[in-house]
């Protein structure tokens, strides 16, 4: 290690007598240095951790390389930074205490441990540290998981263990964050802050690239006398938690709430007025699962679920040219999920695909995901549940993977090649002979082909990489793959993944029933990765069926499943309510009259349906759900209220209104049609009596033609107010 010119005069003005028997511990620049930084943010991705820096100061990110940043404080800028002669006038200290003007504000506190040992740092001579001084290995949390009761407060205490066996208090220079802020909230010294919600918390924890997690179970504390009859494991599960936290669930939803809750989870329709007659008036015992079974059955379903992988899977039409490569790639997904072909015969097929789009239209997906470091990415975050991203140029702040493993999992795709295929517009994927392999842009290194966690794979160069890939992926003793697509399909018929986001599974961000989400993944894993199997085991069970009317206990439940959790419906699902509702057949460009919008094949309707975006269609540019905009938002509600197209649409003619007032029934059949089409329930009397006093109102003193169109303007504004309404834009 070269010393700065000025170590000398550093090192004598330092020197500490041999008899001093409190002699302070030598300080190491990672061990002691970098640890400030970061608890300040200094190296954080808003500051000097940035990729060019800030103000001419650079630091690595979140201080993963502390060589660099060690040059860049101590030999750089002149050693302006830091002056060891009078350690107090450094930059590194007069900005940091906001003594001297400093973009970041104040960092640090005079009278701080941290300052001193800065200080303490800069007078010695600003030592790195030998190679032979102990490591950081791991750090842990006490206490590691506690039950603690509404309101309560906890200080962690965070310990560090190095390579030599030593530990080290760091409770006051680690970092704190808890996953579930409406729950809980830390303060920089490590204490938790709980509120009045209960459920599961837990507080990630980081210090010097390591991270460890403290959980809190926060009991609601209510007696849970009675619960439903369980229809299965999941239910077991559930209620088993609900016993524990002290939380009743809500009763079991009726039949007309059911029928349109499964409808919608499964189809993206409505049902219709004749299926919620039906239903409703049918006394089998096992109705409710005959339903589930005929809706999975249905074009409906695959058609809806296909919608949903098209677009993770990114099958974009960004040109014109693109159109018959999109409805390819669609028309295999939604046939795949039409067959039940399993799960992880799904994937293979879509991350080994060669040849060209004729024979193997899922090859349009290399189509979209072009780059290899890209094509890992994706595959990552949609079929592992791991976001990888990050440990491209740095350890990843809240995961163990380092850049090596960044490398070595993208090395899977190293071989995909491109050459021209029989269509001008398309190519041919295929797999190069050759040693798969990429280089790691820190170490200069190769690397290998290597799975998760796992160690690097001898291939043969005539090998396909991908297919290896699958073969791990879909092993059954992957701790990724069917959790991740459980988890997913929890979240689309609960709102809520069992791990949130359903696509960032880490240890890091736990999952807030870990019993369910395995025994789940189990099963899956154990019926041959079938899919339909899955979402019978989850709409049968009496969790999925229970009411979203909150009990006197529940209201605040966000994460438990002791109710529904009411969900709006998607941009795709919504434009087609509106439409069955209206009565109006849909005409999308190039598709047969009345194709659904959850069945269109790619994003380029977006653009011309306004309706489709402004309701937060995806735009299929990435493989994460957070893409589609569920938030509610004034340009939605203003389009429901006064938008042309809508208005348009409910006064044509041959519209429901036009044809309801044609119609010779009684005013309270009809009115109850628009219950039953809109709501899947017939109308309370309060609701009748208003509907009447409003078709009375536009009726008054009017007769013929005028007596007609008043009654129509009515019903327009019938339907106009249950389209606006909560209960219809919402799944419940």
């Amino acid at each position: 290690m070269n010393l700065p010119r000025f170590s000398l005069i550093a090192a004598l003005s330092a020197v500490v007598p041999s008899f001093a028997a409190d002699a302070p511990r030598p300080l190491n620049f990672a061990n002691d240095i970098v640890p400030i930084l970061t608890k300040g943010s200094c190296n954080s991705g808003g500051c000097h951790g940035k990729a060019g820096g800030q103000n001419g100061f650079k630091l690595s990110l979140l201080g993963f390389e502390p060589q660099e940043d060690y040059d860049h404080i101590v030999m750089e800028a002149r050693g302006r930074r830091v002056f060891p002669a009078s350690a107090e006038q450094s930059l590194l200290l007069t900005k940091g205490t906001a003594q001297l003007p400093h973009g970041g504000g104040k960092k640090l506190d005079p009278n701080s441990e941290d300052y001193a040992d800065l200080a303490r740092w800069i007078r010695e001579g600003m030592p790195y540290g030998k190679d032979s001084d102990p490591k950081m290995a791991s750090i842990s949390v006490e206490p590691a998981k506690l039950t603690m009761p509404l309101k309560a407060a906890q200080q962690l205490k965070v310990t560090a263990h190095y390579t030599d066996g030593s530990t080290r208090d760091v409770t006051k220079r680690a970092l704190y964050e808890a996953n579930e802020k409406a729950m809980a909230e830390t303060n920089e010294t490590g204490r938790v802050q709980l509120f009045d919600l209960p459920g599961d918390v837990a507080v990630m924890v980081r210090y010097q690239g390591k991270v460890s997690t403290f959980r809190a179970t926060v009991p609601l504390g209510a007696p849970v006398e009675k619960l439903p009859a369980s229809r299965g494991f999941v239910d077991d599960l559930v209620f088993a938690k609900l016993k524990t936290i002290g939380m009743p669930p809500s009763d079991i939803a009726d039949d007309g709430t059911f029928i349109r809750r499964v409808t919608l989870d499964i189809t993206g329709r409505l049902p219709t007025a004749a299926e919620m007659k039906e239903f409703m008036a049918s006394k089998e015992a096992g109705k409710r699962s005959a339903l589930i079974d005929r809706l999975l059955d249905s074009p409906d379903y695959a058609e809806y679920f296909a919608n949903k992988w098209s677009a993770l899977l990114r099958n974009q039409r960004t040109q014109p040219m693109y159109a018959r490569g999109s409805y390819l790639f669609y028309s295999w997904i939604r046939d795949s999920i039409a067959d039940n072909k399993p799960y992880d015969q799904f994937v293979r097929e879509v991350v080994s695909a060669s040849g060209d789009l004729d024979q193997n239209p899922p090859v349009a997906w290399y189509r979209q995901v072009k780059e290899m470091k890209q094509q890992m990415e994706d595959v990552a975050q949609l079929f592992l549940g791991t976001r990888m991203q990050c440990a491209q140029c740095h350890h990843h702040p809240f995961e163990k993977w380092s850049q090596q493993d960044y490398y070595g999992f993208a090395a899977f795709f190293s071989n995909v090649s491109r050459k021209p295929s029989a269509f001008a517009t398309e190519e041919m994927i295929f797999s190069k002979r050759g040693v798969a392999q990429t280089t790691n842009i820190r170490t200069k290194e190769a690397v290998t082909p290597t799975s998760l966690g796992g160690q690097a794979l001898k291939l043969r160069p005539e090998q396909d990489p991908r297919h290896a890939l699958a073969e791990w992926m879909s092993q059954k003793d992957n701790a990724f793959f069917a959790h991740t697509l459980v988890n997913r399909y929890w979240k689309h018929f609960f709102n809520r993944g069992l791990v949130e986001p359903e696509d960032d599974m880490r240890e890091t961000n736990p999952p807030v029933n870990p019993e369910l989400l395995s025994a789940l993944a189990a099963d899956f894993v154990k019926s041959g990765y079938d899919l339909k199997q899955l979402i019978r085991t989850i709409t049968n069970s009496t969790t999925y069926q229970l009411s979203a009317i909150p009990n006197a206990h529940n209201a605040k439940d966000r994460q438990n499943f002791s109710r529904y959790y009411p969900k709006r419906l998607n941009a795709e699902v919504l434009y087609d309510s509106v439409n069955t509702l209206l009565d109006v057949q849909t005409n999308f460009a190039g598709q047969a009259p009345g194709t659904r919008a959850v069945a269109l094949p790619d994003n380029s309707y977006n653009q011309s349906t306004y309706f489709l975006s402004v309701f937060g269609r995806p735009d299929s540019s990435s493989a994460c759900e957070c893409e589609r905009t569920q938030e509610a938002s004034l340009a939605q509600s203003l389009h429901l209220l006064n938008a042309a197209e809508i208005q348009t649409q409910l006064s044509r003619g041959n519209g429901r209104a036009d044809t309801l007032t044609k119609d010779t029934r009684p005013d309270d059949d009809k009115i109850a049609d628009l219950y039953h089409i809109a709501l899947s329930r017939d109308p309370n009397a309060a609701e009748v009596k208003f509907a009447h006093s409003h078709l009375d109102k536009k009726t008054a003193g009017k007769a013929g033609d005028a007596a007609f169109q008043g009654k129509k303007e009515a019903y327009e504004d019938i339907l106009w107010a249950l389209l606006n309404t909560k209960e219809f834009l919402f799944n419940h």
